[in-house]
């Protein structure tokens, strides 16, 4: 099955307009206090600590590392929508969980629902490429063999977590990319669409503010409050990835982690999300964990596969170990972000050395926490 990409936007970039993004309202959702902070923002870690954000966590998600949630500046129904958002995702990995599923299934449902939720850069919500496409990454990993499954560069799979998955099941390899990943997926049963599924008002926004952003940067004519744009300001605050990391009744360890990329990325770019060992890795003794934020310095940190090395080898626990990669070793090499890391215990970490990381986890005794703004989960030093 071939299926082409819209050709229709490309000259379109020529003579649009400036847009804004939409606040999305979606089912309510989320544990929150009184005043409107995740149920554990007093329990938060202080910046340069490394020790665990919470106990006896069974599932977590993230929506993506950039800049910072303004509490002040976000309106109520926009705050509801990515707690909704990150709640449903949780929710929908614990009613696996609930029936004693694996942690794989738990993670890919995970996903796909944020997969389907537009506010996300993943799946629907995905990013522009430099030539207003979209191409699309996703990998997931069994902790119990190292079994694991990944798509690069899709552009037909309406949830690229389920390629992954495809891949992992039902083939001998673990990547697949283009066209052949996309024609695996169709084969073997997985919903396809045309690029236009992916097209939301938020994203294309931030296409035309990013190409305002480099003409003026060439020199050009280019719009400098482009950049401060609100569809801007809306794809800086969930770049990067989804993802999510359990561990079962079995004590089995899985991770999965989903993204559209970079906006104005060029055609043919891959990061770290596709690349087991990089965006994502799990394996029973040690870690489930997924990552957001500079691809490429992710993948040449090895970031969460040396997340694993270091609890095996050098015995360190999770918190440190996360800490460790995220925050000390990864901004030497040029670039930040962060991780949700799980351990076969239920010890959990989400350090990150970008200003911002959308996360929440699910415990065992079923209490949801989520957390969006910097007074709920400072950045790292």
């Amino acid at each position: 099955m071939r299926l082409r990409p819209l050709t229709w936007l490309v000259p379109a970039l020529a003579t649009a307009a400036a847009v804004t993004a939409t606040a999305l309202a979606l089912p309510q959702g989320g544990e929150r206090a009184p005043d409107g902070r995740a149920a554990a923002a007093a329990d938060a870690r202080p910046a340069g600590k490394a020790r665990p954000d919470a106990r006896n966590v069974v599932l977590a998600v993230h929506g993506g590392a950039g800049t910072a949630l303004d509490r002040d500046k976000t309106t109520p129904e926009r705050e509801k929508a990515y707690r909704d958002g990150l709640t449903e995702a949780l929710r929908a990995g614990q009613k696996v969980l609930d029936k004693g599923g694996s942690s794989v299934d738990a993670v890919q449902a995970a996903v796909t629902k944020l997969e389907d939720d537009p506010l996300f850069n993943a799946g629907k919500g995905a990013v522009f490429t430099a030539d207003a496409g979209h191409e699309l990454d996703a990998s997931i990993m069994r902790g119990s063999d190292l079994k694991a499954g990944a798509v690069a560069g899709v552009k037909n799979l309406r949830n690229p977590i389920e390629g992954a998955r495809a891949v992992m099941d039902k083939s001998k390899h673990v990547l697949l990319a283009g066209e052949g990943a996309d024609d695996f997926g169709a084969r073997h049963g997985l919903r396809t669409v045309t690029q236009d599924y992916y097209w939301t008002q938020a994203r294309w926004g931030a296409l035309m503010a990013a190409k305002e952003a480099e003409k003026g940067r060439e020199g050009g004519s280019g719009d400098k409050k482009a950049t401060r744009s609100p569809a801007a300001l809306a794809d800086e605050q969930s770049k990067g990835t989804v993802g999510a990391v359990a561990v079962d009744k079995r004590r089995d360890l899985a991770a999965a982690t989903s993204t559209g990329g970079l906006t104005n990325k060029l055609p043919g770019r891959v990061g770290d999300s596709p690349l087991i060992g990089a965006g994502t890795y799990a394996k029973n003794g040690t870690v489930a964990a997924s990552a957001t934020g500079a691809g490429e310095v992710f993948i040449r940190g090895g970031a969460t596969a040396t997340i694993s090395n270091l609890m095996e080898f050098k015995g360190v626990g999770v918190a440190k170990a996360a800490y460790e990669v995220i925050v000390k070793r990864l901004p030497a090499l040029g670039g930040d972000g962060g991780v949700i890391a799980l351990a076969p215990d239920g010890q959990f970490d989400a350090p990150h050395s970008s200003p911002g990381m959308l996360h929440g986890y699910l415990t065992e005794d079923g209490e949801v926490v989520t957390k969006i703004f910097p007074d709920e989960t400072p950045p790292n030093s």
